[in-house]
């Protein structure tokens, strides 16, 4: 089909975000991302920009989670055993693991127990001389309790280790098989110290992944070359570039140019465009994410559960639902998605009831209201357009007479600006990294993710964190399932965030390039791709 008069539609997007890099080269993929990572370590976001830029591409976990079946595999262990208590875990490690090297590191030895430790020992152990660096915060492994419940990593051998937890977890496996759970050089991390640089640890990265860090030019790109002495299967590409490009539009006008082979998070409306072209497809997935509405419940009157109930009864999802996903998500009853085996298909809808809604603010002693909505400037899997989310929440809040004012800033300082909870809410939401329900709930409503930052609502019950804890010390899936659906009834009762929507993961890519690249959960993955002749 002819391109040519596609061009003038799109032309805004070009202004705003195309680039002069001379990036294309045919021996590699370019990969058009919509924004620059924070950090070159996944232990300290959970920032899906910042995943999919470091995960899969530089590093390795312990265990990784099988992207056809869910089950875990070996990764950098070859095997474990548990305990039969539960709270003991034992891992042998694969030998001959080559580390990356730089200009500045090359390592004198491979993979060892020394890593490991080093690695979660950062984490857990505030007196760590790491554990300070890059701010101290570990958001996903504190959000979870495992700095408190993981109480020691013993060094048995070169290869072998024992980790000893406080109380039984049933997702300890699973939580460690996670993109945040990568393994870092011991030694790197030692030689920097020595030369007083210990922060380039995180921002120069060195992994044992089937890529390593080339360059990366802060809103141009991240250049990345094949790792020839990884331990895994041979990668076909010997280049891999992440060409920052902010705008979804200009990242599908690269795309039809050819001057991407994979664009990340096309907008819903542009899907038709992608499908117009035989030499292009999409690839779409459901998702096991959530798009959700939290409210500063440290902050009146969102303290009151009143107002929240309030401000969720006035909500339309099914017009958030056509406006912004063009119906290619479904409509949330709680956190869990559909495609979870937790889910609770009996779990009623939330609903729509702006008359009642009027009510609860009137019984609260609110006859006007006034509040602000942070949303996020970027496409994200789990909602394509927040400021759009936004405007409609805007309307709906306006026919029970509070007036909601919509803020957003640039992604970086969006994301930093997070930290200091200064909104009283935010549009925001959470693609989970493994298939365990309790990557829902704890680190996003757990006291715990309140001092580590992924709890955007700010919400504190310790009956909540009981019961959270209950089903994650079982390991017997009905009672598991029962728990979880008591989670999500009192989460409907409490409503510290709105749950929204559940989205596909969707991506445009070149036809020519054959292989997976989304998976159900986790970042995206180039290490299966080859191109065809």
């Amino acid at each position: 089909m002819a391109r040519s008069w596609l061009l003038p539609v799109l032309l805004a997007g070009l202004l705003t975000g195309c680039s002069d890099n001379n990036i294309h080269h045919d021996a590699g993929l370019v990969y058009c991302s919509e924004g620059n990572p924070e950090t070159f370590n996944p232990q300290l976001t959970t920032s899906g920009t910042a995943i999919d830029a470091t995960a899969k591409q530089l590093y390795n976990r312990l265990l990784r989670i099988d992207a056809n079946t869910g089950e875990l595999q070996p990764e950098l262990a070859l095997s474990w055993l548990v305990s039969e208590d539960q709270r003991e875990y034992r891992f042998v490690l694969r030998q001959d693991v080559r580390f990356h090297h730089n200009d500045r590191f090359v390592p004198s030895r491979h993979l060892n127990a020394d890593d490991v430790l080093f690695s979660f020992n950062r984490v857990i152990d505030s007196t760590h001389p790491y554990h300070s660096v890059s701010g101290g915060h570990y958001p996903f492994f504190q959000g979870i309790g495992l700095d408190r419940n993981l109480l020691a990593i013993e060094r048995i051998s070169d290869h072998e280790l024992r980790f000893v937890l406080a109380q039984p977890s049933a997702s300890f496996l699973a939580d460690i098989a996670t993109d945040f759970a990568a393994i870092l050089s011991a030694e790197y991390g030692e030689q920097l110290l020595r030369h007083g640089e210990p922060e380039r640890l995180d921002s120069q990265p060195i992994g044992t992944g089937p890529f390593y860090l080339k360059d990366f030019l802060r809103n141009r790109h991240i250049r990345y070359a094949r790792h020839e002495g990884y331990w895994g299967p041979r990668v076909e590409l010997d280049q891999l570039v992440f060409d920052i490009t902010p705008s979804s539009t200009t990242r599908v006008i690269k795309l039809i140019g050819g001057d991407c082979d994979v664009a990340a998070l096309p907008q819903i409306s542009e899907l038709s465009v992608i499908q117009r072209y035989d030499d292009l497809a999409i690839d779409a997935r459901p998702g096991l994410n959530v798009a959700f509405w939290a409210f500063n419940t440290q902050k009146p009157p969102l303290d009151d559960p009143r107002v929240r109930q309030a401000l969720s009864l006035a909500v339309d999802k099914r017009r958030i639902l056509t406006a912004v996903y063009h119906n290619t998500a479904v409509s949330s009853k709680g956190l869990l998605p559909p495609i979870s085996w937790a889910y609770d298909p009996n779990l009623p809808e939330f609903p729509h009831d702006p008359l009642r809604a009027r009510q609860l603010l009137d019984s609260a002693g609110y006859s006007e209201l006034e509040l602000n909505v942070w949303a996020m400037p970027v496409s994200r899997i789990y909602n394509p357009n927040a400021i759009k989310t936004a405007e409609i929440l805007q309307q709906d809040l306006a026919k029970i007479g509070v007036r909601l004012n919509i803020v957003s800033y640039e992604w970086g300082g969006f994301i930093s600006k997070l930290e200091h909870a200064e909104y009283d809410s935010v549009l925001i939401g959470w693609a989970a990294d493994n298939l365990d329900p309790d990557n829902f709930f704890t680190p996003l409503l757990s006291c715990d993710a309140l001092l580590s930052g992924s709890n955007r609502a700010r919400w504190c019950d310790p009956q909540f964190d009981a019961l959270m804890a209950q089903a994650k010390a079982t390991e017997d899936k009905a009672t598991r399932r029962r728990l979880y659906s008591q989670l999500e009834h009192q989460l409907q009762q409490q409503l510290p965030l709105l749950p929204l929507a559940h989205a596909n993961r969707t991506l445009g890519r070149q036809r020519k390039w054959q292989g997976p690249i989304l998976h159900t959960s986790g970042g995206v993955d180039f290490t299966q791709l080859s191109k065809e002749p």
